[in-house]
């Protein structure tokens, strides 16, 4: 078959949606389908870094178009980045033939609007793989007003995208309670999380070792927070527990990634005079497993309203290392639940947002089971989220299968 997939990212970007993305490529590849990706020319967290207009990756053909690179540091920035982005997409897809399958994802969130129109145009089956929901994660992060004719513009697109698709892929229950909330029929509604990347990612000893002694945290207890930076995982709370904690030197704080909210980290570090704050960009692929290896304690962050909108998916990547995690946010939610079937292994625990001494002894706690262990790792439970397990049901949605 010929399939098209549709993202602002894909290979070399170091972004999850594009790792994802590239993951799903590559298996559809092997299994013989003509695969194209039409994706942008820029960096998703470096407008600067622009990659090849073209090029043919492991027999995948693909095609990058030009968008402006204003970057994220207002709104109208961001906005027209998308809308050049868009605008050179759908010029792109003109030229294209008829294909069997078009596969869109959603980022930035109009992409599915412009799959599925392609697809009713031209014919093939269209599918939605939905990483986050919008504008409905746009009007809970405020982004957006209710009513405004924006808001509601964007939403007619959206259940045009969701009313097309023959097949709409959901990360976990909440977002597909929020899809079912919309009308869209259960039966082209099929749950499955994204996957960890089994292949760039497992517990690596030497490379903790060497990512600790290069950034100078051989003797610390390393709490990391890895990926996009974003208002949908505030960090105001662990940012106040990194300042309550300064005057513990064996304590660091490292984040690493990207965002809108990036340097919002560093501007709280440098106000507060706070050595204990590292900030790192997004590390390569191919130091992906030394570099979660090297945290003593994970972060995984989500915002109250984000529930079924967002899904934090760096908690399958940190199983896959067996590090003991902290998750801050709101409860029910795919995080929660997923803490709740490990059973203590690895060890976990929770706070809401706000609750900064709670965090903090969480930290501590952890630090003195880290000692007692003697640094030991436990046993990765990430088998049921592994590319293995979850990457064939995706394949089968897509190709046609129930």
């Amino acid at each position: 078959m010929k399939i098209l997939l549709l993202n602002q990212t894909f290979y070399p970007d170091v972004v999850s949606s594009g790792q994802h993305l590239a993951d799903l490529a590559l298996h559809l590849a092997g299994r013989g389908h003509e695969v194209t990706v039409v994706t942008s020319r820029r960096a998703y967290d470096d407008p600067e870094k622009v990659f090849p207009r073209q090029e043919t990756w492991h027999g995948i053909r693909i095609l990058r178009v030009s968008a402006t690179g204003f970057g994220k540091r207002a709104r109208w920035r961001r906005a027209t980045d998308f809308a050049t982005f868009l605008w050179s997409c759908c010029w792109r897809l003109f030229r294209l033939p008829k294909q069997d399958v078009v596969v869109a994802m959603t980022s930035p969130p109009m992409v599915s609007f412009i799959g599925a129109w392609f697809a009713r145009l031209r014919g093939g089956r269209f599918c939605y793989w939905i990483m986050d929901l919008n504008p409905d994660e746009a009007l809970a992060a405020g982004w957006l007003s209710p009513g405004s004719f924006a808001a509601h513009w964007l939403e007619r697109c959206s259940r045009f995208s969701l009313r097309h698709a023959a097949k709409v892929i959901v990360l976990d229950r909440f977002m597909q309670k929020r899809i079912l909330d919309k009308g869209i029929d259960a039966g082209r509604i099929v749950v499955i999380p994204p996957w960890s990347h089994d292949s760039e990612v497992w517990f690596d000893a030497a490379g903790r070792a060497r990512f600790r002694k290069l950034h100078g945290l051989d003797d610390k207890f390393v709490i990391m927070y890895s990926g996009n930076h974003s208002p949908c995982h505030p960090l105001d709370t662990i940012l106040k527990a990194a300042r309550q904690l300064a005057g513990n030197r064996e304590i660091a704080f490292l984040f690493v990634g990207g965002g809108s909210q990036f340097a919002r980290v560093r501007q709280f570090a440098m106000e507060h005079s706070l050595s204990n704050i590292l900030c790192l960009p997004y590390q390569p692929m191919d130091q992906l497993a030394g570099t979660l290896s090297a945290a003593d304690l994970h972060l995984v962050v989500m915002g109250n309203p984000f529930v079924g909108l967002v899904h934090p998916c760096k908690v399958y990547n940190i199983l896959r290392v067996g590090s003991p995690l902290l998750y801050i946010g709101p409860q029910p939610s795919h995080i929660s639940e997923i803490l709740q079937a490990l059973n203590g292994e690895p060890p976990c625990a929770w706070a809401e947002h706000g609750e900064v001494d709670r965090v903090i002894e969480h930290i501590v706690a952890s630090k003195k089971r880290m000692v007692q262990s003697n640094g030991e790792r436990g046993v990765p439970a990430a088998e049921r989220f592994s590319q293995e397990v979850l990457l064939p049901r995706l394949v089968e949605a897509l190709e046609g299968g129930q």
